[in-house]
């Protein structure tokens, strides 16, 4: 399968990802644990179907030393004992704030509190521009259809 436009060869879509990019900079570069912000990447990517951001984080993650074990079970969270409760309570806020249309009033309070438990303001404020970063990853590259599974670590460092 062959994308419907090639992202990185446009003036105008070369200049978004890179500012898109240098937002996830600066969320990398927070302090909300990398593990943590690779798990949240990957549940939007399945939660929305984007197997190019599936490809790329998941190996991303492996690559970090993510283990094969909490990879396979993120779509299964809620069952799965091999998340922390920080993990778990960004994980509940990456679904809620990637499925707004599913629930009125979208994000609890009560997800936002458990958050809040675990993570300070900025790690916080952190964590909800990562969940808005991904969604719109995913979304764009869903509709442009970009293909998934020869992604290579670092290729988009």
């Amino acid at each position: 399968m062959d994308a419907r436009l090639n992202p990185f060869a446009l003036p105008t879509t070369a200049k978004i990802i890179k500012h898109l990019g240098a937002a996830g900079k600066v969320v990398s570069d927070s302090t909300l644990p990398a593990a943590t912000q690779e798990l949240v990447k990957i549940r939007a990517s399945q939660i929305n179907g984007c197997g190019f951001c599936l490809d790329m984080h998941t190996k991303e993650a492996a690559h970090a030393g993510e283990t094969p074990l909490r990879l396979n079970m993120v779509a299964a969270w809620r069952e799965a004992t091999v998340f922390t409760d920080a993990e778990r309570a960004a994980l509940e806020l990456a679904e809620q704030g990637t499925r707004l249309a599913d629930t009125p009033g979208a994000v609890t309070d009560e997800a936002w509190a458990n958050a809040a438990k675990h993570y300070d303001e900025d790690q916080l404020a952190a964590l909800v521009f990562l969940i808005g970063l991904i969604n719109a990853y995913n979304r764009m590259n869903v509709m442009i259809r970009m293909p998934a599974g020869d992604y290579e670590v670092g290729r988009l460092a």
